[in-house]
């Protein structure tokens, strides 16, 4: 169920400096992630299948899952925050919250959308992502193609 959030009037449009910094951030608790995931994958291949380490990624099967695995948990960690409360760990501390144009908290379709876009943006070397300077609304690809907006939250009152 989404959730409409608050101070809709104090919020503005995410500059590419901000989502650079929350990016970066976001960018080391996924390589957390992913070494964690790597580990257990390894652990699984060595003692649950019983494979020999000099035979470990010999196998295009092994190489294929560790990828797969690595792109769900990716996806698994953005998606859990942009749909719970619009905001992973590195957004928060930059104060960016991903909703809908509406100011709705996003679904996970649209959390889907914006990771395969993200991608996407990254691959043509961050075209996607220097977009915000070209669109009046700042918008990057990922968010004009899942239809959703990052925005700056106002500073908490003291």
């Amino acid at each position: 169920m989404q959730r409409r959030f608050g101070q809709l009037d104090d919020v503005w449009p995410a500059g590419l400096g901000r989502r650079l910094g929350a990016m970066l951030y976001d960018a080391l608790l996924v390589a957390a992630i992913w070494i964690l995931v790597a580990s257990l994958h390894l652990l699984f291949l060595r003692h649950g299948l019983g494979i020999p380490a000099e035979r470990i990624g010999l196998d295009p099967a092994q190489v294929v899952s560790l990828r797969l695995l690595l792109l769900a948990s990716g996806f698994t960690f953005f998606a859990f925050f942009w749909v719970r409360g619009g905001t992973t760990l590195g957004m928060q501390a930059w104060r960016l919250r991903v909703q809908t144009r509406d100011g709705y908290s996003i679904s996970l379709l649209q959390s889907l959308v914006r990771y395969l876009v993200a991608g996407l943006s990254l691959a043509v070397f961050g075209l996607g992502y220097v977009w915000v300077f070209f669109d009046a609304e700042r918008r990057s690809w990922g968010d004009i193609a899942s239809g959703t907006r990052v925005v700056v939250l106002p500073k908490p009152a003291k």
